[in-house]
């Protein structure tokens, strides 16, 4: 076997699906790279049996084959060789030679029969969305996934699709992220994708071509992303997710509009004092018009004070920094409204029009 093609595309294609090869697999050939030429093209492949990715590159070669590479090898020598072209040849051995330029070096390849088969959907539905639209909604609810296995439903996303609303949600016990969209598509389902396939989604979406679409497609087990040329296949998360509808309040005592911005340098400051050995939540304080806070550790201390449009109740109030602070990163705008419904209540963020989306936060008990 044996090809030719531009070294940078090989190099972008090979970091991509990298990031879907196992690093420690009982099956060697998981710890590695398919790679699959047929009719002028290169499909590459990474899976680890929880997700993979896809993608081809044109290359110069009449012959067809398929092997598997180290993922880690294969890498490092293609990004580090020079020239804008490399040659790849494969003996019968299965021993692959790498050349580009005045560089040559040889690593072993292995037989794809020990590569397990992608799934294959059932396909039940296919829904399109713009990328940027995507993207926009995986960081504003993914950070609110929860990292405890023991429930895992919960560390990932939940898709709830219907009659033209698509709502996606993350939530760990302690928070609640909600972001929504309208698009075309009048169907009714709902499932709950892994957060680490969502990033890797999110990754691939280039900020250059916002009105290109995203293909999802799904059955009950699986889902597929197809995006700018790449190949996402996860498996979906099984059980009861939960009913994030009842957790948003509807009624509140004290609406406070921020200055995002402002709230942000803020937080920074207090988590400045914030790590393992030293945990404190932050302190809270609307009234007159002013937004007073306060932390203090055995570090130090903060106290800073600002200006906001405050309406309603006086009200003082104690949150996680770090769970405050992803929550405001992820907020479109210069103004944030919060809303609360005294101490002991959970927190909502909003944008300042419209509820496209919801972010709540459990308060922390002051002493």
């Amino acid at each position: 076997m044996k090809f030719s093609c531009s070294r940078q595309q090989l190099c972008d294609a090979i970091n991509c699906v990298s990031h879907a090869v196992s690093q420690k697999s009982t099956i060697a050939a998981l710890e590695g790279i398919k790679l699959n030429i047929s009719g002028g093209f290169l499909e590459l492949t990474g899976y680890d049996m929880e997700i993979a990715i896809r993608t081809s590159i044109p290359v110069q070669s009449d012959d067809d084959g398929v092997l598997v590479v180290s993922a880690r090898l294969f890498n490092e020598f293609v990004k580090r060789m020079d020239g804008d072209a490399i040659l790849i040849e494969v003996d019968q051995n299965l021993q692959m030679n790498i050349s580009s330029s005045a560089t040559e070096c040889s690593i072993s390849a292995m037989s794809a029969d020990e590569f397990p088969e992608l799934p294959t959907l059932n396909q039940n539905s296919e829904l399109k969305i713009k990328q940027s639209v995507l993207k926009s909604m995986i960081a504003q609810t993914t950070y609110a996934a929860s990292t405890n296995e023991n429930k895992p439903i919960l560390t990932g996303a939940l898709f709830d699709i219907y009659d033209g609303n698509f709502t996606m949600v993350a939530i760990d016990g302690f928070r609640l992220a909600i972001r929504n969209e309208i698009i075309d598509d009048s169907g009714s389902y709902k499932f709950v994708v892994p957060k680490k396939a969502l990033t890797e989604v999110a990754s691939l979406i280039k900020d250059d071509n916002p009105e290109d679409l995203c293909i999802i497609c799904n059955d009950n087990k699986h889902i597929i992303f197809q995006i700018n040329g790449f190949t996402v296949i996860s498996r979906l998360l099984e059980g009861e997710f939960h009913n994030y509808k009842r957790s948003i309040p509807d009624s509140f005592k004290t609406e406070i509009i921020l200055n995002t911005r402002e709230f942000i340098s803020c937080m920074e400051r207090c988590s400045l004092l914030i790590n393992d050995k030293n945990r404190a939540p932050v302190k809270c304080s609307f009234q007159n018009g002013e937004v007073r806070v306060n932390c203090k550790t055995a570090i130090g201390k903060v106290n800073d004070c600002f200006k906001a449009d405050i309406s309603g109740e006086n009200v003082e109030i104690g949150f996680n920094n770090r769970y405050c602070l992803e929550a405001l990163r992820a907020v479109d705008g210069d103004k944030v409204r919060v809303q609360l419904s005294g101490c002991n209540k959970v927190i909502k963020f909003l944008p300042l029009q419209g509820e496209s989306f919801i972010y709540l936060l459990m308060p922390v008990q002051l002493k």
